[in-house]
């Protein structure tokens, strides 16, 4: 009794770390595996209990005569099973599809060794042989299914043939009846009370791996999604370059036509004209950066604080009416790829604060413990309870545009690309604050160096 407790309760004090290695998953698949197998060692560990007590209690109460040293053998070799898994859970190896028949299989055998010990067939706890099959229904596929339930078909035939019978003394045939009653009851209560517990645990898990690839689905369109609108744009982007680059040579011959030189207010528009030329073809340059086809082929290396002091004077500069707050602690010390997509990323979620009729627009930059924030805040109208809850999806806007609500799904997807997340809230006073975080260590030099 004393060696079987102790092993129990060792086992026990492995029980959370042996949940801590079911998280170190090779994907859902091997998540949902090492989940359910956890779930099986801690039902072995209940039926280990379960079957010192009854044991003990029926060989010294009820005074039949069991053969304590080879039961108690039995449950020292579940302890041992269960030890055996713990550490198994802690490898990094995938769990396999056949290590929970395999489980499954042993368990049959330990409960058909003991039953063998005490009565076979005509102990009325052979009712936990349906626990058995309906764990497998659950966990295993269906010709493992059918192979536990030949397994369990065969040890009951076997123990009607082949059991050690019960020995007792001192009980009538009428007491004896009602104990093999009062088992068989213990026996559906507690097949009862064990299915609803662990085939619960167990298909909670299933649901958790099915949302988890219901996500893993959603995520794979939207980036589908993603990589039609980056060839939509690349393609757009080429085919606008030309025109473009006959639109500056065309203007620049007019700048020397007297009729231009003669005329200030002309020259002036005429300037204008290719001020936004100009624009045009930085935007097709960005567009065609972000896809991977700049033209320079040089990656640009800045700072942290001078590539948001860039962006918020470039924007700054094409919409010089919009009053823009513009606050931040970063120091100019931290070198980083200047990524363009980020910069288009900022832009869109300023883009978006302006067209909700905003009047007054602050944003602010910090970085904390290896990360960075940038928030956005607005004055205008906020979001809708509906623009909540679906922010970040495609076409999920309230301008009642076609097409309308990808700048904001851009912005969602960029940021987790770049292992960050976007998150979005309307103010108590009124207007909106979009929040971006993402971890500086994706733009560091040395990252990518």
């Amino acid at each position: 009794m004393t060696p079987t407790a102790n092993m129990v309760i060792s086992g026990l004090s492995g029980w959370l770390s042996g949940a801590r290695a079911a998280e170190n998953a090779n994907g859902p698949a091997d998540a949902i595996a090492r989940q359910n197998m956890l779930q099986l060692i801690h039902l072995r560990w209940l039926a280990v209990l379960g079957q010192v007590v009854t044991i003990l209690v029926v060989h010294f109460s009820f005074r039949f005569d069991l053969p304590l040293t080879a039961m108690m053998l039995v449950l020292a070799g579940l302890v041992a099973l269960n030890l055996f898994s713990l550490l198994r859970l802690k490898r990094a190896e995938p769990v396999g599809r056949y290590e929970l028949f395999l489980a499954l299989t042993l368990d049959a055998l330990a409960l058909t060794i003991q039953l063998y010990f005490s009565g076979g067939a005509t102990n009325p706890f052979t009712t936990l042989y349906l626990l058995h099959v309906i764990l497998a229904t659950v966990l295993l596929e269906a010709r493992a299914t059918w192979a536990i339930v030949a397994l369990i078909s065969f040890c009951f035939v076997a123990l009607v043939a082949f059991n050690r019978p019960i020995i007792t003394s001192g009980l009538s045939d009428r007491l004896f009846f009602e104990l093999f009653i009062m088992g068989m009851l213990i026996g559906v209560v507690l097949d009862a009370l064990l299915l609803v517990t662990f085939v619960g645990r167990i298909t909670a898990n299933l649901r958790r791996h099915d949302a988890r690839l219901a996500e893993l689905r959603q995520r794979q369109a939207e980036e589908t999604h993603i990589v039609r609108m980056g060839l939509l744009a690349s393609g757009a982007a080429h085919e606008l370059g030309t025109p473009l680059a006959t639109l500056d040579v065309i203007l620049g011959d007019w700048r020397r036509m007297p009729v231009f030189t003669s005329n200030p207010e002309l020259a002036q528009e005429l300037e204008d004209m290719r001020g936004e030329v100009l624009r045009c073809k930085s935007i097709v340059t960005g567009v065609l950066q972000s896809a991977g086809e700049a033209r320079s082929g040089e990656v640009r290396v800045s700072t942290l604080r001078g590539f948001l002091d860039e962006v918020v004077a470039e924007w700054r500069s094409s919409r010089a009416e919009h009053n823009l707050s513009y606050d931040t602690d970063l120091l100019d010390a931290t070198p980083i790829v200047a990524e363009s997509t980020l910069k288009q990323v900022i832009h869109n979620v300023l883009d978006n604060a302006v067209e909700a009729s905003a009047t007054t627009t602050r944003l602010s930059a910090v970085m904390r413990e290896g990360w960075i924030r940038i928030e956005v805040e607005d004055d205008g109208a906020g979001f809708t309870r509906e623009a909540l809850a679906d922010f970040g999806k495609p076409y999920n806007s309230t301008k009642g545009r076609a097409g309308g609500g990808l700048g904001l799904f851009l912005v969602v997807n960029v940021l987790r690309k770049l292992g960050g997340a976007a998150e979005a809230e309307n103010l108590p006073s009124g207007g909106a604050r979009v929040t971006m975080r993402l971890p500086i260590a994706m733009l560091e030099v040395t990252r990518h160096g």
